[in-house]
């Protein structure tokens, strides 16, 4: 049941960023990812280890975006704080993160297909972010910037994967009511 809810409310959320940053509001997609993370936290058996896995995500997110920006390989609408990596897009690395655990576990010691699943579905999100509601800009031709994402996302999400396998090797399970 838990990875069901986890799902659905992280695709809300992913929604809420987009749509939202596609009609110019970077607020929808920062206040259902701090929703979304406040519910995942309280129902987490492994809190600490999701917390960590957010804030590397974050701060990995906070790299690769500037990265693509000031390459000239993407620009976001809503662009506040910060055109380089806005709040909605950092509250969706911060979303995806807390998705590691419970949803990502048959990646946990499969790196090479965590890179793989990185590398193709990182792009397919950011395309379907562009096409179906404008909130991130791609240039032409598009193949770079989609190579970058697709290496950007082949490092992301097996780290993310590789942590969350030795966080939950070494950390006790906490109960939840």
């Amino acid at each position: 049941m838990n990875f069901w809810l986890t799902l659905i409310a992280y695709e809300a959320v992913w929604f809420a960023a987009v749509i939202g940053a596609g009609h110019g509001r970077w607020w929808p997609g920062v206040f259902s990812a701090l929703a979304f993370a406040a519910w995942r936290l309280a129902v987490s058996a492994h809190r600490r280890l999701e917390c960590r896995l957010a804030a590397v995500a974050v701060l990995l997110g906070l790299a690769l975006e500037n990265l693509y920006v000031h390459g000239g390989l993407l620009r976001y609408a809503a662009a506040w704080p910060y055109a380089g990596s806005p709040a909605w897009l950092i509250a969706l690395w911060l979303a995806f993160a807390l998705t590691i655990v419970p949803l990502f576990g048959y990646l946990h010691a499969r790196p090479v297909l965590a890179a793989a699943f990185g590398a193709l579905g990182g792009p397919l999100a950011y395309l379907g972010a562009a096409r179906g509601w404008h909130a991130v800009i791609f240039p032409t031709p598009m193949w770079p910037a989609l190579l970058a994402l697709a290496a950007g996302w082949a490092v992301a999400l097996p780290l993310l994967a590789t942590l969350a396998r030795q966080g939950l090797q070494v950390e006790p399970v906490r109960r939840t009511a």
